[in-house]
This record gives C-alpha cells, structure tokens and sequence, in this order.
C-alpha cells in the first residue's frame, strides 16, 4: 500500500448527463469536479470514473465553486485522511448554500468503510459509492440532481466479487504520458492491521485480453507508460496466466516505452517476475516492496507471511539479477506491542538494504480489522512519533546519499509534465523512478531524453538534457 499525496494537479472535473427527448432544446450541462485522495489505485479509479462519464462528453471544470456536482474520491487506510476527508466535505458544502441544486458525493473505500457514520457525520452528503459501484455512479449523481435536497442520501457501497471495471476506457482520465491499469482489484492477505479485504472485497484478476486491450488504448492515445495496479499485484492470477506472463505481454505493446507495477507482496514475489525485470528492458528497473517491519515478532502479529530473511532474500536475488535496481519500501512504526528491541531491528534493516525511499507511517488503529478486535494498540503516541521521526531521519539520510550517486550520470528520463517549480522547467523520472528537473527548451511532456545528472537533493535530481 502506497500513499500519496494527491492534490489539485489530480482533480478531476465532468459534465454529467442529462435526459432528454426529441422534442425538448439541448440539456443545460453539468460540470462536475473531483478530488482524489489515497493511493495509486484511488488515482486509477478517478480515471476510471472520468473515462465512464467523458465517454458521454462530459464537461469538466477545475474549480469547485462553478461545479453543479463535487466529488471526493477517497481512502479508508490511516484515519487521518479520512479527517481530512470529511474536513474537506464541510469546506466545500459552502457550494450548496450558495449555488440551488449542486450535489456532493463521496466515492471510494472510505464510502464503503464509514458508510454509516457518513450518514450521521456528514448528512448533507447526497451520494455515498464504493468502488466496486462506480458503472452506477453517474445514475445515482442524476437521480440525486433530480430529486433535489429534500430526501435521504443515495448509497450503494454493495461489493461485487465479479467486478473488475472491464471494457472500460483507461485512456480518457490521465495526464497523457503515464497511464493506469488496474489489473486486480481487491486482497486475501487479511494482514491485521489492514482495512482494504473489507472496503475492496476479495481478490479478482482482470482477464489478460482487456489489460492489453487497456495499454494498446493508451497507446493510441500517445501514453508513453502503463503502470499495473493491484492491491498484491504480483498475486495476480487469471487461469494459466501469471504475472510475469502480464509483464512481458505488456512490455511488447508498441508504442509503450516503460511498464511499472505497484505493489507487490513479498509471499508472492517468485523467480520468473525478477527474470522479468532483468530481461525487459522496457520493464522499469524500480520495485516498490513493503517490508512494514523489520522484526519477525511484529512481522508474525501483522501476519504478514514472511519472516525478515525472506524478505531479504527476495532483495538479495532482485540486485544480483537488477545491480541498478532501486528499492523502495513501507515501514509501519508503533504496533500493537512493537517494543524498543523490534524498533532497533527495523532500524538495523534499513541500514543493511538501503531502501532508494519509504513511505513511513505510525500505525492507528482501524476500527473494523483483525489488529483492533483482538490486539492492544499498547505503544504510546508519543514513542510512535518518537520513533517514526528515527526512521524518517534515517531514511532521508540513506535516500539522500543514494540520489547524490547519481550526479554524473547520464540517464534516460520519460518527461511527464511541467514543474511546479518553474514553467521554464520539465519534471520526468528514470526508470528506477527518480523524479529529475530539466529545462524545459523544446522539449514536451511524453519526450524520452538522456538527461546528464548535475546535482542532487534527498528527493530530486537536476540535469541537462544531452
């Protein structure tokens, strides 16, 4: 599970539509807009969504306060961004008393895990969705339109173990040069500290035939990348089909230039994926691997699966197959009866494999899971602030010296779009995904360069396009 930080540069706005007859003018359109908030799989599900309307011509606004309808599409993970969440649905009702008619809906896993505590928290909410009712969604914002503010809000959050978004149109929502394909939805882990198996259902593979379907989409559209999705995405099973099988078969789409997956599970991370990556080139040479702990007592109360010389087993095999690799990770600090010796182990670990990064989290309790029906959250907050401050300290120190080897380089990079920084400036990644800043010149997002490394921070490269 990786987070991200998904903010107005993904918000995605649409035109919802209208019914009308023969007889009756043109529809006045609806414009729609959406927030995402989560990980990479809730950014692919607002693809999803701005595919399913854009295919009927939708409008699309950037500016909530001109929208007739507001979406917030959103994670159930960390209890904080569910906070965030509804903090942010109070701030923008102030649409609703201003403009008659404008529809609020909050979509995703937090929709499906908080269903009824939105119903009590946030009742000015008028459609509440899970992810696996996203075919139904412009429906229930219409019937929502239709029937005005006088009435109870709409909810569907059924799971639907069949359910894999198949035949729809990944092209339409992303930003032009890296697409997303969600290639299996839902988990069987059941780690105990983990919502997502309640909130997205079981595992269920897309067919290989509609995931390739989906990249020669993108292709056509002049995506330059595909990222695989899944929860465990190297779980991935579909008959005789295996993920390594995927990858290759992806790889060979033309007019696809790199392929990425995120994020694997250690249980499931075999032989013929790492000779995958080795072989491909088009493969990226960049795996996101959540250790989440570097103790095999926390590991076993996770019930994680592997023990930490699996892990290190599966890192070992990766660099002598990959020497360029890099490998990131997640480390969740602070469960349920983690003691100073489990923390020294987590530190000593990230010492000995050098992640590239780390998405770093101290763990809360999340009503509905394993961990909070049978296992004290007994660490105090201030030892899990104290000691994801450690980690964090650390790895910004080890992701520093690994982004400073780089300087001198001269490495491929897929530009992606204009930097925040500078409009006179690119930004792009590697293929072991380090984000690089190049002058802009006349060079386009969705350009392959060679970019000579000049200098580095603990996040960022800077370089000369060659």
């Amino acid at each position: 599970m990786i987070l991200v930080g998904v903010m107005p540069d993904s918000f995605v706005p649409l035109r919802l539509p209208t019914k009308t007859s023969p007889d009756t003018p043109a529809p006045v359109r609806a414009r729609v807009y959406i927030e995402t908030y989560g990980c990479q799989m809730n950014v692919a599900d607002t693809d999803l969504i701005t595919g399913m309307f854009a295919q009927e011509g939708h409008e699309r606004t950037e500016d909530a306060a001109l929208a007739d309808v507001i979406l917030l599409n959103t994670c159930a993970i960390r209890e904080k961004a569910e906070e965030r969440v509804l903090a942010r649905a109070q701030e923008l009702r102030v649409h609703k008393k201003r403009r008659q008619g404008v529809v609020i809906g909050i979509t995703g896993c937090m929709a499906e895990h908080l269903k009824e505590k939105l119903l009590e928290r946030a009742p000015y909410v008028d459609v509440i969705a899970g992810p696996d009712s996203y075919r139904r969604l412009a429906h229930l914002v219409e019937q929502a339109r239709e029937e005005g503010g006088d009435r109870d809000p709409l909810v569907d959050v059924r799971l639907d173990k069949r359910e894999t978004y198949e035949g729809m149109n990944p092209a339409a929502g992303g930003d032009g040069v890296s697409g997303f394909i969600t290639i299996q939805r839902g988990c069987d882990k059941f780690c105990t500290f983990c919502i997502v198996p309640f909130t997205r259902g079981r595992e269920r593979g897309t067919p290989p035939r509609e995931i390739l379907r989906q990249a020669r989409a993108l292709a056509a559209a002049g995506y330059r990348e595909v990222a695989l999705l899944g929860q465990t995405v190297n779980s991935y099973r579909f008959e005789e089909a295996r993920f390594s099988d995927l990858l290759r078969a992806v790889a060979q789409v033309p007019g696809i230039e790199r392929v990425r997956f995120t994020s694997p599970y250690p249980v499931d991370f075999t032989d013929d994926v790492i000779a995958a990556i080795a072989e491909e080139p088009k493969i990226c040479k960049h795996v996101h691997l959540p250790l989440q702990s570097g103790s095999d007592r926390v590991l076993a109360r996770m019930k994680r699966g592997y023990t930490y010389a699996d892990f290190e087993r599966i890192s070992r095999e990766l660099r002598r197959a990959v020497p360029r690799v890099a490998i990131t990770t997640d480390i969740l600090v602070g469960f349920c009866g983690e003691t100073e010796e489990d923390h020294a182990q987590t530190i000593s670990v990230m010492r000995a494999l050098r992640f590239d990064g780390a998405f770093t989290f101290a763990y809360s309790e999340r009503p509905g899971t394993m961990a909070a029906k049978r296992i004290a959250d007994d660490v105090a907050d201030e030892v899990k602030k104290r000691r994801l401050t450690e980690v964090i300290q650390l790895q910004e120190s080890i992701s520093a010296e690994v982004m400073e080897s780089h300087v001198g380089r001269t490495e491929p990079v897929l530009l992606h779009a204009v930097s925040r920084r500078s409009d006179g400036e690119l930004v792009g990644r590697t293929d072991t995904f380090k984000a690089v800043i190049v002058s802009r010149g006349t060079h386009a997002p969705g350009d392959l360069v060679n970019v000579q490394i000049e200098r580095a921070t603990s996040a960022t490269l800077f370089g000369n396009v060659v």
